[in-house]
């Protein structure tokens, strides 16, 4: 074996597929995307294949939540204007309490967490209690509405 193999070998077995420590409770903030589940990432795919405790949007297609599996809990927890709407606040416990209990918990969001999705606020509210938090972008309606009819942006 050649130095530049062994090189390679050290590097590529350091890589990790996963970015959340091992046992830490932890929470994915998914992007749902603009619907389509061929649009979602591999990443968001792979959270959503491994969850646990699905707090989903209002705006999520149901084609994506045909997406989760069979076992996963999904609490409904979505806002729209002039309805009855979850408080922010209570996302935030419910949140906390599923990955202090253990489970794989995602929030999946239409669309990108950051783009009017107060992710900003659900990673704060995860960070002061200690949860670990990742950010999986989805692609975001404004990007994939005019791609769509072949419009560039």
């Amino acid at each position: 074996m050649t130095s530049l193999d062994a090189s390679a070998n050290a590097s590529s077995s350091a890589i990790s597929c996963d970015s959340t420590s091992a046992g830490a409770p932890s929470v994915s903030l998914v992007g749902a995307g603009p619907g389509d589940p061929e649009l979602l990432t591999v990443k968001a795919m792979k959270r959503l294949q491994q969850a646990e405790v699905v707090l989903t949007d209002d705006l999520v297609d149901a084609r994506v939540l045909a997406c989760l599996p069979p076992t996963a809990r999904v609490l409904r927890v979505g806002k729209r204007g002039g309805c009855v709407s979850t408080e922010q606040r209570f996302i935030h416990e419910l949140m906390i309490r599923e990955a202090r209990a253990g489970a794989r918990v995602v929030r999946l969001k239409g669309g990108d967490p950051f783009v009017f999705g107060r992710g900003g606020e659900e990673v704060d509210a995860l960070r002061e209690a200690g949860i670990e938090v990742e950010v999986i972008n989805g692609l975001s309606a404004g990007l994939a509405a005019p791609a769509s009819v072949g419009v560039p942006v």
